[in-house]
């Protein structure tokens, strides 16, 4: 879980600083920059699995074309900024497996992860530049600290069931000398002991945590487990759509591929809790009758002819209808609602405008299935008890869903100017609400009521076409007076 991220010199992000809760939701106009904080995260996730260079390319809009990974970093016209930097504070699971499968077990559980990148020009390579290691540092936040840390305030349970603290040197991972001499060292916690081991910084073609191994780092191979577990859901409706063949993966893809075959699954697999595939398919279709009047059932047909796995949902009139007849809100509101019910569906869930394909009138529902979907703070972590450590991060610029989320989930996005280089540079600034903890915690406020009204109650603006809906007088008695908007 993400508790908190600071960036600088990545995209548009100049000193960001944000902290999360298990349900965060980004609220801002388009084009302000909401989605390069979810490219941050999910940037940080391709570090702790991929080579540099890789993980550059991965995201978003870069490599697509010309390979320039030097659009990654902060510019302001031609002018760009040389590094950019992260600093990660995260709550890990306490035990889990390294590539080979073999059992790791934390020391810590509340952990500091920061790394700083810079740019390389290297025309030998087949992208236009290269990334240099320039620090990377790890560190466990100890648990007299935790408290400040954690300024959501969770219960007492939930804080015990996922903060632990069993380490006495504070540092894994740690950045020693300048220049040439850098070196990074790896202090090891496993079976292992002996000095540090230190590589050269310069020569790196990734990151010391996405090489780390359960025998000798088991703390690090955690942490990247974690970080490896931060998604960026892009839900397609034709990825929805299609059936799985028999030997198809059992985890729902970034896309949404692989539902049917992750439902049945969920249905089909030895349950601890006394569930039987019956109780699956009723909860899924439960759900599911918060967004349609005429849900019935939910099921996965299993074709042995063909071998193929097929989702259907039943109307409460009896027909039945395959997933490539349900529309795109449906399948997604499915596809969300089946990863809620699956204990093993961990880590950072982040998700682009998730009222695409809803009616408003269904907006809340989709808030309420992503709200669950995320652990409940007031009670102790337990996949057991269906409240695994999971996190749900989404942006959206609806007032439709603004109007419904959790005043305490609430972050808006908003355009700064700066100078960078004496050049005037447009950055963006992630404000909270007054009077919300984020605010009492020192979080960037100021939000004015004009500027959240503008999503409550949008200005109206008298265009060609003649007289809106929204302009009689029969529904303008409803709407919030812009007046009220002063401060």
């Amino acid at each position: 879980m993400l508790t908190r991220l600071r960036v600088s010199g990545f995209k548009n992000l100049v000193d960001v600083d944000v902290s999360f809760v298990p349900f965060t939701c980004i609220a801002g106009t388009n084009g302000v920059g909401k989605s390069n904080l979810l490219d941050a995260i999910v940037f940080l996730s391709a570090l702790a699995d991929r080579p540099l260079l890789d993980a550059a390319l991965s995201v978003r809009d870069q490599g697509a074309k010309t390979g320039d990974i030097r659009g990654l970093f902060h510019h302001a016209g031609d002018h760009f900024d040389d590094e950019m930097s992260f600093v990660a504070e995260m709550i890990i699971p306490m035990e889990g497996a390294d590539d080979l499968g073999q059992h790791a077990k934390t020391t810590a559980t509340f952990v500091e992860y920061s790394i700083k990148l810079r740019y390389r020009h290297d025309p030998t390579m087949r992208a236009l530049g290269s990334l240099e290691l320039v620090s990377e540092d790890l560190k466990y936040i100890t648990l007299g600290e935790a408290a400040g840390h954690l300024p959501f305030e969770p219960s007492r349970a939930w804080r015990k069931s996922v903060i632990d603290n069993k380490r006495r040197g504070r540092e894994y991972i740690s950045t020693k000398g300048e220049g040439a001499d850098r070196v990074i060292a790896v202090h090891q916690d496993g079976g292992s002991s002996g000095k540090p081991q230190s590589l050269r910084a310069a020569n790196l073609p990734r990151t010391v945590l996405s090489a780390a191994n359960s025998a000798e780092s088991p703390t690090a191979t955690l942490v990247k487990r974690e970080m490896q577990s931060w998604k960026l859901l892009q839900l397609e409706p034709s990825a929805l759509r299609e059936p799985d063949n028999f030997t198809a993966p059992v985890q729902l893809a970034s896309n949404g591929a692989h539902l049917p075959a992750m439902l049945f699954h969920l249905a089909n697999r030895p349950s601890e809790d006394g569930l039987d595939g019956a109780a699956i398919y009723t909860e899924v279709a439960n759900r599911l009758a918060q967004l349609l009047d005429d849900a019935g059932s939910v099921h996965v047909d299993r074709d042995e002819r063909r071998q193929l796995l097929t989702l259907y949902a039943t109307g409460r009139d009896g027909a039945q209808h395959p997933a490539r007849a349900l529309s795109d809100g449906t399948l997604r509101f499915l596809a969300l609602t089946v990863l809620a019910i699956d204990p093993e569906a961990r880590g950072v869930i982040c998700m682009e405008e998730p009222e695409n394909g809803l009616h408003p009138e269904r907006i809340p529902a989709m808030i309420q299935l992503l709200s669950d979907l995320a652990t409940n703070i007031k009670e102790a972590v337990s996949a057991d008890s269906g409240n695994p450590l999971r996190q749900v991060i989404v942006n959206t610029h609806s007032p439709s869903v603004v109007m419904q989320v959790p005043e305490e989930s609430l972050i808006l996005a908003e355009p700064v100017e700066v100078s960078l280089g004496g050049r005037p540079s447009r950055t963006v600034q992630f404000r909270c609400l007054p009077g919300t903890w984020r605010a009492k915690a020192g979080s960037p406020g100021g939000v004015s009521k004009g500027r959240l009204l503008a999503y409550l109650n949008p200005v109206a603006h008298q265009g060609r076409g003649g007289r809106r809906v929204v302009d009689r007088e029969d529904i303008r008695q409803y709407r919030i007076p812009v007046a009220a908007a002063g401060d």
